[in-house]
């Protein structure tokens, strides 16, 4: 399938910074942002609340038909802590963010994250869950790991996708 332009997961633990990330980069670049938790809100993509979580239960067969007809058309930036459950075919490039456990832990603990949600996030970056993930979902050369400790990652981790950006505007001009 032909877009004219790609779309991109920016996807990593939660406390990552996905969501700055996916803002700033929406912003220079005038590429769509898609918030999966917004969607999932407001669209009503999930079968309710899990109070031990503290998060809706997402339906993720409703989450892609919510999205699907925008995603297709291209120019999307996905901010999602999970990235396996969209199609290959829609996806030009898998953003991993990574943070070490110590800013991590403080970003969690500073939103109030109950316990259990708090370790399993934990356990989740220890672990490599997501990059593991992404590497097994899509074509590895389309995966890219990116450390997000501090506002200065954050500047140069957009100005690399940018610049990828621009190349794939140039290798995919018609």
């Amino acid at each position: 399938m032909s877009r004219g332009l790609p779309n991109i997961i920016v996807t990593g633990t939660p406390g990552t910074g996905k969501t700055s990330h996916c803002e700033l980069l929406a912003e220079r670049t005038g590429l769509k942002h898609i918030s999966v938790n917004d969607v999932v809100k407001d669209r009503e993509c999930h079968e309710g609340w899990d109070d031990e979580y503290q998060s809706w239960i997402v339906d993720e067969d409703k989450l892609l038909d919510a999205i699907e007809d925008e995603v297709k058309q291209g120019g999307c930036i996905i901010d999602w802590h999970a990235c396996d459950l969209f199609p290959r075919s829609w996806i030009d490039l898998v953003v991993v963010l990574r943070a070490d456990t110590a800013t991590l832990y403080d970003r969690l603990t500073a939103r109030n994250y109950p316990e259990v949600k708090l370790q399993e996030n934990m356990d989740s970056e220890i672990m490599d869950v997501l990059l593991q993930e992404a590497k097994e979902s899509y074509d590895e050369e389309i995966v890219v790991e990116l450390q997000s400790i501090t506002a200065d990652d954050m500047e140069s981790n957009v100005e690399r996708i940018e610049q990828w950006l621009g190349q794939w505007k140039k290798d995919n001009a018609s």
